[in-house]
C-alpha cells in the first residue's frame, strides 16, 4: 500500500484530517516519484542480465546446487531457480515503486519460508541467491538509486533469514 493510501486510511479511521507530518510525508513520497520510477524502470529492463548475472555468482558459491542430487540439477530445475530469481527482482520493483516494504510482504513473502522447506530447498542457499541478486542489480543503478532500492532487498534477506 503506498504511503498516500496508508495516511488516507490512517486518517478515515480516526475520522480527522492528515496531520501536517502526514502531508509532508506524502510530498516526500510524491517528488521522490520520478526516481522511484527510474529504479524499477532500469531493474525490470535489465531483468535478464540481473538473474544471469545473479545465477552465476550463486552457483559460483554454491557448485553443490547444479551437481546431481542439487536443487538446481538439471535444465528445469535451473530455469525454475532462474524464474524465482526474476520474481524476486519484481517484487523489488513492487516496492520501490511503492515506496514501502507491504507490497512485497503481501505479494510474495508470506508463507515462503514454509514453501522453501516443504520443497527442501535451503533456506542459506535462498539467503545467498537474494544477495546475489542485489548485487548484480544495484551495480546498474547510480549509487543513490542504489541507496533507495537496497533496503528492499534487504528486506526480503532478512524475511529469509
Amino acid at each position: 500500500m503506498s504511503v498516500v493510501s496508508q495516511v488516507i486510511l490512517k486518517a478515515d479511521d480516526e475520522l480527522r484530517y492528515p496531520s501536517s507530518g502526514e502531508l509532508e510525508g506524502i510530498k516526500k513520497f510524491l517528488t521522490t516519484g520520478e526516481k522511484r520510477v527510474r529504479i524499477a524502470e532500469t531493474l525490470a529492463d535489465n531483468e535478464k542480465k540481473i538473474v544471469d548475472k545473479a545465477g552465476k555468482e550463486l552457483f559460483r558459491i554454491h557448485p553443490e546446487y547444479r551437481a546431481a542430487g542439487g536443487n538446481a540439477f538439471g535444465q528445469k530445475k535451473y530455469n525454475q531457480c532462474l524464474r524465482d530469481f526474476g520474481w524476486y527482482l519484481r517484487l523489488v520493483t513492487y516496492g520501490v515503486m511503492a515506496g514501502d516494504i507491504e507490497p512485497i510482504e503481501k505479494t510474495g513473502l508470506i508463507g515462503v519460508r514454509e514453501m522453501y522447506n516443504s520443497l527442501g530447498v535451503p533456506l542459506p542457499g535462498m539467503v545467498d541467491s537474494i544477495r546475489c541478486l542485489k548485487q548484480a542489480a544495484l551495480g546498474l543503478l547510480s549509487k543513490e538509486d542504489a541507496q533507495e532500492a537496497s533496503p528492499y532487498f534487504d528486506f526480503i534477506i532478512q524475511s529469509m533469514s
